[in-house]
């Protein structure tokens, strides 16, 4: 080998260590990057902020024990609601934990991780209205009163044709069409039904029972399987280690009980 052929080598070699070890580093900054999770911080007990504006409640919580499985510090991305998906395909989030219910709608643009809470579309109703279920909301004349951009908005807009929908950007502002009687019904989850009607006994009630089923799930931008891959586990492990249960006993012990007592189960 001449001189000359060896320096070459050398050279190359050296450059191929410095390219692999730029490699490493390079990936391993990349595991190690923030996973940025959006969620709309105005729907407690799941996604809200505690008395020092700190992020808290289910999601968050879910949210931590997803970063400790991913060995990821977290950063919780506070977007209204009808802004997350917006958000997530523009890669300014990562993904979506937010009490979104998985539609085939959502699904077109965006995936899903499997399920974590079963859910759907209960009533609440003022004490004299005559709704009593589904049925009842499609008569002609009623007026339905939901929250934009939710899963109760899209099945009034695409069912309730005889109906006049109001649609409200905030839930008391739905809530309170009902409890001053300018709406028949409010379509939401049970668990916000369930809260609704505790706050005001005296002019509302709830049809608890969902005559729509739905469930929650993480939202993830098409194609990144690797990540959906991850979450599928950690929900599968959280869960079997009684994960959501804990939450549910800690933020939700009144709703756990009279969802039980009515056969609904969340988890």
């Amino acid at each position: 080998m001449t001189p000359f052929l060896f320096r070459c080598l050398l050279v190359h070699g050296l450059l191929f260590g410095w390219a692999g070890l730029l490699l490493a580093v390079g990936t391993a900054a990349s595991a190690a990057d923030p996973l940025r999770i959006g969620m709309e911080l105005s729907y407690p007990p799941f996604e809200m902020t505690d008395p020092q504006g700190r992020p808290t409640g289910v999601s968050v919580r879910i949210a931590e024990a997803l970063g400790r499985h991913l060995g990821r510090e977290i950063v919780i991305e506070n977007v209204a609601f009808d802004g997350l998906i917006p958000a997530l395909k523009t890669g300014k989030i990562d993904c979506i934990i937010s009490s979104m219910t998985a539609t085939p709608e959502r699904a077109r643009s965006i995936a899903f991780s499997k399920p974590y809470l079963t859910t759907g579309l209960s009533i609440l109703v003022g004490t004299q209205s005559p709704v009593r279920g589904e049925a009842d909301l499609k008569l002609p004349g009623r007026v339905i009163a939901v929250k934009k951009g939710t899963t109760g908005h899209q099945y009034a807009a695409s069912t309730l044709r005889q109906a006049r929908i109001l649609v409200l950007d905030k839930e008391n502002a739905a809530v309170m069409e009902v409890v001053q009687g300018k709406a028949d019904a409010f379509i939401y989850d049970p668990l916000s039904v369930y809260r609704n009607q505790a706050r005001h006994p005296e002019t509302t009630r709830a049809i608890l029972r969902p005559f729509r089923q739905e469930t929650w799930a993480v939202g993830l931008r098409q194609g990144d399987t690797s990540l959906r891959s991850e979450i599928d586990r950690f929900i599968d492990d959280f869960r079997a280690a009684g994960g959501f249960e804990k939450l549910g006993a800690e933020f939700l012990p009144d709703e756990t009980r009279a969802f039980a007592a009515e056969g609904i189960r969340l988890w």
